[in-house]
């Protein structure tokens, strides 16, 4: 892998433009990147003899192919390489191993027992070792973890796994042999979902998350912006109703004290003694029951409001809503639509509002698209 780096920055967008967008004709990608053919071959030969990219078969016509080899398509061998993605919870490790274009190909998943970071060491380096025997040419791991990184390698601070200061890139690195990229896992969801998902080709893109927390990134120029606050509990400051409800997460009417699910969890305990998982809660809501339903549709009417408020800021272009959450749009979609209707200029453009049902190996993907990234590509995650 390391005869692919440095790619300099005009090398990089190339690659990028491939990886995500091809197979391209080297006509259309000096088109898409605004490059003379000159310009475009002396960029693409040092990635075809390095074998990052390779020159494709035309897939169509006889005619096409007769062009000759300046219309030959470029493209990657997208099975070359596999990562290695996890995603670590307060309880489990998700794993996937992906191609270099992020296709997942296999998955494995193993409870957390210790929070000890030796013990979350061993464990993921296990965990590697039993994907890479079936999938052998791994040349890379991305590991997501809720809270502050520092550099990729460094988690400063977990509040799920009660870490500070924890060098878990070179904790996995010095067990695998493997290069360790180590990322926010709202942060690595957002790359893959701005690279091969929702805000594909997006300039201005936006991914909210719902579920143990409340999760932001923010895509502009189509890339991720960082920010030092980030997964550092910016959502119990997030004052959605100043007379909402009080948990021990989060200000009163916060965003994480109206729409996690430990809080809201909390709400209906405090309420009625009764110790309900979010499903329950959700379907007692669908039923009618009255506390279930007022915990729901106050989460509902906050989930609007977060929503007009990124929209009247931030003008996305899309907002994906993701997370183990967001079961929420089932029950209380429309009490979302409404409110945030009614916090918006009548006369401004409709939100393009997808919500993804998705599970911890989307999250385990995407530290598996850092990895690719940052090892890959040499960038730096955002």
């Amino acid at each position: 892998m390391s005869d692919w780096l440095p790619l300099s920055p005009a090398e990089r967008s190339v690659a990028i433009e491939v990886l995500v967008n091809g197979p391209l004709s080297r006509t259309g990608l000096a088109r898409r990147l605004n490059l003379s053919q000159g310009s475009l071959t002396r960029l693409t030969k040092p990635l075809i003899e390095s074998g990052l990219l390779v020159e494709a078969p035309w897939a169509g016509s006889s005619a096409e192919t007769r062009q000759g080899r300046p219309s030959q398509p470029l493209d990657v061998v997208a099975e070359s390489r596999c990562f290695l993605g996890f995603k670590v919870t307060d309880e489990m490790v998700y794993g996937v191993v992906t191609t270099l274009r992020s296709d997942i190909v296999a998955r494995l998943d193993r409870p957390l027992v210790s929070h000890d970071p030796e013990q979350v060491a061993d464990l993921l380096a296990g965990m590697a070792a039993e994907l890479a025997a079936r999938h052998p040419a791994v040349a890379g791991i991305g590991i997501g973890v809720g809270g502050f990184v520092r550099e990729h390698a460094v988690v400063g601070e977990s509040p799920y796994l009660r870490w500070r200061d924890v060098p878990l890139a070179d904790l996995v690195r010095r067990r695998t042999g493997l290069p360790v990229v180590v990322e926010n896992d709202v942060a690595a969801l957002v790359e893959a979902e701005t690279w091969f998902g929702a805000g594909r080709g997006l300039d201005r893109f936006v991914v909210l998350t719902i579920g143990a927390g409340i999760g932001y990134g923010l895509v502009l120029g189509g890339r991720r912006v960082p920010y030092a606050e980030e997964d550092r509990g910016f959502g119990r400051h997030w004052i959605i109703d100043p007379q909402g409800p009080l948990t021990p997460q989060g200000e009163r009417g916060s965003a994480v004290s109206l729409l996690t699910i430990p809080s809201m969890r909390y709400q209906i305990r405090a309420a009625t003694g009764r110790d309900a998982s979010y499903e329950e809660i959700l379907a007692d809501a669908a039923a009618g029951e009255p506390m279930a339903a007022r915990v729901i549709g106050e989460a509902g009417r906050a989930l609007g409001v977060l929503l007009a408020h990124i929209a009247n800021f931030v003008m996305p272009q899309k907002v994906l809503l993701a997370g183990e959450g967001v079961g929420l749009m089932e029950v209380a979609g429309d009490t979302v639509r409404d409110t945030l209707r009614g916090h918006r200029h009548p006369l401004a453009a409709p939100i393009d509002l997808e919500t993804k049902v998705s599970d911890f190996h989307d999250w385990a993907r995407g530290a598996a698209v850092l990895a690719i990234e940052v090892l890959v590509l040499g960038g730096n995650g955002g």
